[in-house]
């Protein structure tokens, strides 16, 4: 994700002006005598709570979704704000972004730069290879829904609370001598919003509601309980904004009375009320925005209507639970845990603290359950979550980093259904990513660069030194592979190898060959975002890409080969992997690059890109590749551990795939500050992006479970900060369920659950010394190989539960 500059802008619109809006670092004072609420302590401390609602400041807010709608919640006592996003909500509409001028100008652009004439290549390359128009479009908030309360005196006993195990939002508050209670949930089953308010003394809920937005939009009353917002969403950069919304919110009481008039809902003397929220929109693909936005708002709330709160609740627990439940962790707590999360995130370098690593791994469990459901939108730049018009960075789908390590969590922690509008979104780019192969390339298969939006854009935008970059597609690619390794699910590969074969075709057809070297390499391309020589970054052939096209061809041989198709193809794509430029070591020790050994203009910068290798790749490993290894720490060392917040949380990642568990858990530290984390724990680069959050929570998976290298390796990056713990549930390619137990840094404790038969390989410590493996399903004792000391090899029969531990 590339740092804007003023001057970029301006260049590139009023949604890049929205990433001039960084927050500075805030403070919280430590609470003398701060004990956690009895309801947070009943969870495990798996919540975020405070002691002061959020005001006006939206990173203090707290985020309900439901995969497709999202709410922040402020927990404020005088007005409630509710922010609203719908994850379709986009300016603009269906367009092709393609640059017909690209094909016949690409044998030029490509002669400049195996000339050096880089920033020349780069010239040619705005002029003809953007897309239209250059950049891609936001996406955008539905508005928001404010209750105001009547004025009270005293307030006092304020509490709120974000519980991470039942994903509800809680506050609670005395009020003219009455406790308050508001919790607001976001039900997948039922498609609603519902914000449930009740207080001890009857007759005791009064508030009015109201809808405002930024959007154009009309308020209305459709009827004595319910207030509606119609609006359509923004236009940009010339594409006229297309996608209509209806949000709809009605009131349930028990007691009271209720009116609504004008757009505005009142509720009088009410016992308890359940305000229900609905939104529809129009947006049915990336072609299509003709969608009875007002039917689906509509019934979707008059259904919803029927079903008693308590139901509704039960149902929206249990619907999430079975995902959230699958993984459990347990790093110890200590008095730490008493303080507020805003000041536990201020002291955290200067107390000991390892529950907060197990709640921040959970927060981002938490949030993509929350915005990337079967069905919906994969999760953006921001998860769901957005209140601008133009957000940072459009709040879209940047590929060169930040899409891929939304999605790192979703196998290792055992969401893969969370993976599946990544599958989707792939599917579609097929579609656009081969008109830009076609006119811009002259090519088959499919391409995509380094954004996507709503649209499914696939040209090269924001200008060729950021934009330029081909293998935006091939990485989104290779995770499906990947997925598959995971869950095994060969449905899921047979329905989209053919995305996979695309992508691979893509680059068949146009990579070309090093004049010098003589290995295929792409061009134009770029090491993302940073600069080889002054004002360049276009160049032929950088490290990441052969990485990446590495996995895309090894995958598509391999899934070729598992779903018995393809022959001649699979020997196409092994000779072009034959043929791929070589990871080198330069002369510093480091990995290079670039296909030369060029020194980076930024020592610091935030992409490691050429590490890709090391994670999520495992082309380099300590065993297997030892010399490529130790080169990847020397450009660890080099690059330093200064960084955004997404870039920090990708060296977690780093640092645990080269097992040294205490730089790691330095880097959770480095990551747990005022600057990189807001107070609602969201990730800030700044601002924020929610990509660090779900990197870090893959960086935690990291260091308790590697399963990268066709083996099971149990806490290979264990810090001494976490002596003693417990996880169960961590997700293992191959088909395993993972677990492990420990204490004075020790594993006690290891289980797997196969998903079917084979030989399982696992590593550890433990088989060093004494231990015991059974299987816990047939009652037997297991007799393992042992090809290396702390390396075991046994048959595994589908379903059976394995269980090894120290005597």
């Amino acid at each position: 994700m590339s740092d804007v500059t003023r001057r970029q802008a301006i260049k590139f619109g009023a949604a890049g002006a929205g990433a001039m809006l960084l927050p500075g670092q805030w403070a919280a004072d430590a609470r003398a005598g701060s004990v956690a609420p009895p309801e947070v302590r009943a969870v495990n401390d798996l919540a975020l709570w405070y002691d002061r609602s959020a005001g006006s400041d939206w990173l203090r807010a707290l985020p309900i979704g439901n995969g497709r709608i999202g709410a922040m919640v402020f927990g404020n006592t005088d007005t409630e704000r509710l922010q609203l996003n719908e994850d379709t909500v986009w300016a603009g509409g269906p367009h092709d972004y393609s640059n017909p001028r690209g094909a016949a100008n690409l044998a030029e652009i490509r002669r400049r730069v195996f000339a050096n004439q880089w920033t020349q290549a780069q010239d040619l390359i705005n002029q003809t290879m953007l897309g239209n128009p250059g950049g891609q479009l936001a996406y955008q908030p539905v508005g928001d829904l404010r209750l105001t309360f009547p004025g009270a005196s005293g307030i006092s006993g304020y509490q709120r609370w974000l519980d991470l195990t039942t994903a509800t939002t809680v506050v609670t508050y005395v009020a003219n001598n009455v406790r308050h209670r508001r919790e607001v949930i976001a039900s997948a089953p039922d498609q609603v919003i519902a914000v449930r308010l009740t207080a001890e003394t009857p007759g005791s809920v009064s508030f009015s509601a109201s809808f405002s937005t930024p959007q154009r939009a009309a308020v209305s009353s459709p009827d004595s309980t319910t207030i509606a917002l119609d609006g359509r969403s923004g236009d940009q950069r010339g594409i006229a904004g297309t996608v209509r919304f209806l949000a709809l919110a009605r009131a349930i009481t028990t007691g009271g009375t209720t009116t609504s008039s004008g757009g505005t809902l009142r509720v009088s003397n009410a016992d308890s009320v359940t305000l229900l929220i609905s939104i529809g929109t129009s947006y049915v693909d990336y072609r299509n925005v003709g969608g009875d936005y007002q039917g689906l708002a509509r019934n979707r709330l008059n259904s919803a209507q029927g079903t008693p709160y308590d139901t509704l609740r039960a149902r929206h627990v249990a619907d999430y639970q079975k995902l959230f439940g699958r993984t459990t962790i347990d790093l110890g707590r200590t008095s730490a845990a008493d303080q507020p999360t805003d000041v536990r995130i201020t002291q955290h370098n200067s107390v000991n603290d390892p529950q907060f690593s197990a709640l921040l791994f959970q927060y981002g469990r938490y949030l993509l359950i929350s915005s990337s459901r079967p069905g919906t939108q994969p999760a953006n730049l921001q998860g769901i979550w957005n209140d601008q018009m133009a957000p940072s960075w459009d709040s879209k789908y940047t590929i060169n980093a930040n899409l891929p390590m939304n999605y790192w969590p979703a196998g290792s922690t055992n969401l893969a259904e969370c993976f599946e509008p990544v599958a989707k979104m792939v599917n579609d780019l097929t579609v656009t990513g081969a008109r830009t192969a076609q006119v811009q390339y002259g090519a088959r298969g499919w391409v995509t660069h380094h954004n996507t939006d709503a649209w499914r854009g696939s040209s090269v935008v924001d200008g060729a030194f950021w934009g330029m970059w081909q293998t935006g597609g091939a990485w989104l690619a290779t995770m499906i592979w990947d997925h598959y390794r995971f869950t095994g699910d060969l449905g899921f590969l047979r329905d989209n190898y053919p995305a996979m074969k695309g992508a691979a075709q893509f680059f068949l057809d146009t990579l070309v060959e090093e004049p010098t070297l003589r290995t295929l390499v792409t061009n134009p391309s770029n090491s993302p975002e940073l600069a080889h020589h002054a004002n360049a970054s276009v160049c032929a052939g950088p490290t990441m890409d052969m990485q990446i096209l590495r996995d895309l061809f090894d995958g598509c041989a391999r899934a070729s080969e598992v779903l018995g198709v393809d022959a001649d193809f699979r020997g196409q794509v092994a000779a072009a992997r034959n043929r791929l430029a070589p990871m080198k070591v330069g002369s510093r020790g480091n990995i290079q690059e670039w296909l030369y050994d060029w020194v980076e203009t930024e020592p610091g910068h935030r992409h490691i890109s050429h590490l890709y290798g090391l994670h999520p790749s495992n082309q380099i490993t300590k065993r297997g590749t030892p010399q490529l290894y130790t080169a990847a720490r020397r450009t660890l060392e080099l690059r330093g551990d200064a960084g955004t917040g997404w870039s920090l949380a990708w060296k977690i990642n780093f640092w645990a795939r080269m097992e040294e568990g205490a730089r790691a858990h330095k880097l959770i530290r480095d990551l747990v500050t005022t600057a990189r984390l807001a107070p609602n724990m969201f990730d800030l680069h700044p601002p924020f992006q929610i990509d660090g959050n779900f990197g870090a929570t893959s960086g935690i998976a990291e260091m308790l479970l590697h399963s990268h290298n066709n083996e099971l390796h149990l806490l290979p990056a264990l810090p001494p900060a976490w002596p003693a713990g417990r996880v169960t549930g961590l997700r293992g390619r191959g088909g395993y369920t993972v677990g492990a137990a420990w204490s004075n840094g020790r594993i006690s404790e290891l289980s797997l659950i196969a998903d079917r038969g084979g030989t399982a390989r696992v590593r550890s410590r433990m088989f060093t010394g004494s231990y015991e493996l059974r299987d816990e399903t047939s009652g037997g004792q297991i007799q393992p190989q042992r090809p290396e000391a702390d390396l075991i090899e046994f048959a595994v029969e589908s379903g059976h539960t394995y269980r090894a531990t120290a005597r």
